[in-house]
C-alpha cells in the first residue's frame, strides 16, 4: 500500500508537469514549429535535449522543496537563494507576473487564431469573443475549470494522439521530403542548440507552479523519479508534434501558419472528422489555460474576499466588485497583448522571459548546485 501510494505521487507530480507544459498553445503546434521544426533535421532530438535540460532543474527544485519543507514559491524561494533571496526572491516575482502576463495572452491569441482559422472571422473579433468569454468564466466559473483541468488535459492529449499518429502513418513519406529539403538547406546546428536551450528556459519559470507539489513526496529522491517519469512523456510526446507538422513541412504555406496543428489536419486524413476535434481541444485548452491564469492574478490583487459571513449563510458565488474590475483589467491587458499575434508572441515573448530567466533562475540554480554540490554540503 505504500509503495503504491509512493508511486501515485510520483507519477500525479510527473503528470502535473505535462499538463503545465502541454496547453493550447502547445496544441496548435506554434511553439514546437517555433523552436524546433523550422531549425531542420536536428528538430527530432532537440526536443529530447530540451526536456532532459528541464528534467536536471525540475528535480533539482521539487527535491529542495521536499527536503526543507518549503511548498509556497515565496518561501522556497527565500530558503533557496539564503541571504541573496531579499534581491532573487523579488526578481522572480517580476519574471513570474511578466509569465502571468504573457501566458494568458498567448490563450487568448491561440483561442482567436484558431476561431479565425475556422470561420474567417478577422484576428481582432475572435480574440474579443475568446476575451469576453474567458472573462465571464474567470469570475463565475473559475472553480468548474479547476475541477475539469485535468479532464480538459487527457482530452486534449487523447486529441492530440488522434490527430497525430494517423496523420504521421498516412504521410511518412512526407517526413521522408521533410528531412531532405532541411538537409538541402541545413540550419546551423548552433542556431537549433541556442533555439532549445530558449525554450527549456523559459520553461524554467514553472518551478514557481511545481514547487507546492513536492509535499506529496514520501522523501525527497522521489522528486528525481518523478521528474525522469516526465521527462519520458513530455519528450515523446514533443517528438511525435514534431513527426507530425514535418508531414507538411514542404507545403509552400506552412510557415505562415498561427495554428500549425489545424494546417496538418486539414491537409491530411481524415479533415472533416478531425478539424472540428483538434479545433475545440485547443480552444478548450487555451480557455482553461486563460482563466486559470486571470483568477490567480485576481487572487493576487483582491486576496480573499470571503468573509465570515458568506461563508455562514454558505453562498456559492461571492463576487467583490473589486474582483470584478481585476478581472476586466487582466483580460483587456491580456487582449491588448494578443493583438500582436500568436507567433510573434511565442517567439518574441516567450524568448524574452527566457532571458530574464537566465539571471533570476538558471545562473543561480548552477551556482547553488556547484556550491552546496547539489544540496548535500
Amino acid at each position: 500500500m505504500k509503495n503504491a501510494k509512493t508511486g501515485a505521487a510520483v507519477l500525479g507530480v510527473s503528470f502535473v508537469w505535462f499538463t503545465t507544459h502541454f496547453g493550447g498553445g502547445f496544441a496548435s503546434g506554434a511553439q514546437i514549429y517555433s523552436y524546433f521544426v523550422r531549425y531542420g533535421a536536428l528538430c527530432l532530438i532537440m526536443p529530447v535535449l530540451a526536456m532532459l535540460y528541464n528534467m536536471v532543474f525540475f528535480a533539482y527544485s521539487l527535491r529542495f522543496a521536499r527536503k526543507h519543507e518549503v511548498y509556497d514559491y515565496r518561501s522556497y524561494n527565500n530558503a533557496f537563494y539564503g541571504r541573496f533571496a531579499p534581491v532573487f526572491s523579488n526578481l522572480f516575482e517580476v519574471l513570474y507576473i511578466c509569465v502571468m502576463c504573457v501566458a494568458p495572452a498567448v490563450a487568448f491569441a491561440t483561442g482567436g487564431a484558431t476561431l479565425s482559422e475556422l470561420t474567417g472571422i478577422p484576428y481582432l473579433l475572435c480574440t474579443l469573443l475568446i476575451g469576453i468569454f474567458i472573462f465571464v468564466v474567470a469570475i463565475f466559473g473559475t472553480d468548474l475549470v479547476r475541477k475539469v483541468a485535468s479532464v480538459l488535459s487527457v482530452c486534449i492529449i487523447m486529441g492530440l494522439v488522434i490527430v497525430y499518429i494517423p496523420n504521421i502513418i498516412s504521410n511518412f513519406s512526407g517526413i521522408s521530403d521533410a528531412v531532405k529539403s532541411m538537409n538541402a538547406a541545413p540550419m546551423s546546428p548552433a542556431d537549433a542548440l541556442y533555439s532549445a536551450f530558449l525554450y527549456g528556459t523559459f520553461q524554467l519559470s514553472n518551478i514557481a507552479v511545481f514547487v507546492q507539489h513536492a509535499k506529496s513526496f514520501e522523501k525527497p529522491a522521489d522528486a528525481v523519479k518523478s521528474m525522469g517519469a516526465g521527462f519520458v512523456v513530455n519528450s515523446l510526446m514533443m517528438v511525435m508534434v514534431v513527426l507530425g507538422l514535418m508531414t507538411v513541412y514542404t507545403n509552400s504555406d506552412a510557415a505562415g501558419q498561427s495554428v500549425p496543428t489545424l494546417f496538418m489536419v486539414q491537409n491530411g486524413v481524415g479533415a472533416s472528422f478531425m478539424t472540428p476535434l483538434i479545433s475545440a481541444l485547443i480552444i478548450l485548452g487555451a480557455v482553461s489555460t486563460a482563466v486559470n491564469m486571470v483568477a490567480a492574478m485576481v487572487k493576487r490583487i483582491c486576496g480573499d474576499v470571503k468573509t465570515d459571513k458568506t461563508e455562514r449563510e454558505g453562498k456559492r458565488f461571492y463576487i467583490t466588485k473589486k474582483e470584478i474590475a481585476a478581472a476586466l483589467v487582466c483580460c483587456a491587458a491580456d487582449f491588448g497583448i494578443a493583438q500582436f499575434g500568436l507567433l510573434t508572441l511565442i517567439q518574441k515573448a516567450y524568448s524574452a522571459i527566457a532571458y530574464l530567466a537566465i539571471p533570476v533562475i538558471l545562473i543561480p540554480y548552477i551556482v547553488h548546485m556547484i556550491v552546496t554540490r547539489m544540496d548535500t554540503k
